[in-house]
């Protein structure tokens, strides 16, 4: 019979805007703390590597001793847009110049010869330059049908 794998348990306590993780399983126990529950759960893998490093066990994530509670406060928290984006824009008055952007660093682009050149090398062999090339062009083939469906057909 097939042993049942024992589950290593992550529990989960906020303190304020931290979060305190206790990870235990195999007779071993690892604590941790993390600011925000994302880096929390973050944190956890790694306690739970220390703990079992062979392997990918069965973890059970508990808040206030409910897995459902962990689901639901992570996924919150993953899918909530972070508050610098709900910040509001500032729309200058008419007539305000704007300030400028910062824009990333350009990457130069290739000269018209370097693309030319790819190109040309992308290009499929033709009979007449492969005969000047001394190489052999593979040459279409006709699609045939088979006696027995051509007898089919008529």
């Amino acid at each position: 019979m097939r042993q049942m794998a024992e589950p290593i348990t992550a529990v989960y306590v906020q303190e304020d805007d931290d979060w305190t993780i206790t990870v235990s399983g195999l007779g071993k126990k690892l604590t941790a703390r993390a600011p925000g529950i994302i880096a929390a759960r973050d944190t956890t893998d790694q306690l739970v590597d220390r703990i079992a490093p062979e392997g990918r066990p069965t973890v059970v994530h508990l808040l206030n001793g409910s897995a459902l509670a962990f689901t639901s406060a992570y996924m919150t928290a993953r899918l909530t847009l972070p508050e610098a984006a709900l910040a509001p824009i500032e729309i200058p008055p008419p007539g305000k110049p704007v300030k400028a952007i910062k824009e990333a660093p350009k990457t130069p682009l290739a000269t018209s010869k370097q693309l030319s050149k790819a190109v040309e090398e992308k290009k499929p062999v033709t009979a007449a330059q492969a005969a000047k090339k001394n190489r052999a062009v593979p040459t279409p083939q006709k699609a045939t049908t088979p006696p027995a469906a051509a007898s089919k057909l008529a």
